[in-house]
């Protein structure tokens, strides 16, 4: 198994996942939807809103506001030797006053630790009249997007199999193929189709290109074949970003590590006895 960074910044990364199996990608997809924790807003108390907004509409913008998360800063309420009551290792706390007219923005929220400020600051949550104002206090806690949405951090996750085209030698060059393909993966070169190696990877599996080979009324199977390798992926992950997407991945593989050795030591007991 081979793991090859094609392209990666504090946001996005995409890279491919070779020699494995379909289960073993969609396991990593998972984990790094459902599996790596984050820190989200899951308490507000709210002492003055005469917004536009109902209360509740205002608590669940707020929790969808993305939130810095130090890898290892903090731990999960349930683990916390506070039982619940919420302290440094456990919580965040965030005040919040604004009075209009204008727009709250994420940026209004202040927390107590300033690792954990929302990740941009730009993110209209309410707009206020003259005369209005909000007022409330939040506390921030760490879980996984397995328990709510809000503690996901990717907003885009997934993969497809790497494509694989083959022309045959019944190809003969008519170019109808490389005009059908919207992501221009082929090139006719004089009389010959090929594939350009350096975009296959944006081949979309539409199959476009065997449909315009067809409708020239070539015989009943197309000379350009459209396939995938079997073991091979091109995953996309994007983050919100509270946790660089690198960090996503790397939590996601000791996650499916560490639950892949529990597992095995689980059956050599039940072997044994």
């Amino acid at each position: 198994m081979q793991i090859e960074c094609q392209h990666r910044d504090e946001h996005s990364c995409q890279f491919l996942l070779s020699g494995a199996m379909p289960s073993f990608a969609n396991s990593i997809r998972r984990a790094m939807a459902s599996e790596v924790p984050k820190l989200a807003i899951d308490t507000v108390r709210i002492y003055d809103n005469t917004s536009g907004l109902f209360d509740e509409m205002l608590t669940h913008r707020l929790g969808l506001v993305p939130l810095r998360t130090e890898t290892g800063t903090y731990i999960p309420i349930e683990e916390c030797t506070c039982e619940g009551e919420g302290c440094d290792r456990c919580t965040v706390s965030y005040t919040l006053s604004v009075e209009g007219p204008g727009v709250v923005y994420s940026r209004d929220l202040i927390p107590n630790d300033p690792v954990a400020a929302p990740a941009q600051g730009d993110i209209p949550i309410v707009k206020l009249e003259k005369g209005q104002k909000v007022v409330i206090e939040a506390r921030a806690v760490l879980s996984t997007g397995k328990a709510h949405a809000k503690w996901q951090p990717t907003t885009v996750c997934g993969y497809k199999n790497y494509p694989r085209l083959a022309i045959d030698a019944r190809c003969d060059g008519c170019g109808v193929c490389v005009d059908a393909c919207p992501r221009h993966v082929l090139r006719l070169t004089g009389r010959t189709v090929t594939v350009d190696e350096a975009r296959i990877e944006d081949c979309s599996l539409c199959r476009l290109c065997e449909k315009g080979c067809m409708a020239t009324g070539i015989g009943d199977q197309p000379a350009i074949r459209v396939g995938t390798e079997p073991d091979r992926f091109i995953f996309t992950v994007e983050s919100d970003g509270a946790i660089p997407a690198t960090e996503i991945l790397r939590q996601s593989v000791r996650f499916i590590r560490t639950h892949g050795d529990e597992l095995s030591r689980a059956l050599e007991e039940i072997a044994e006895g």
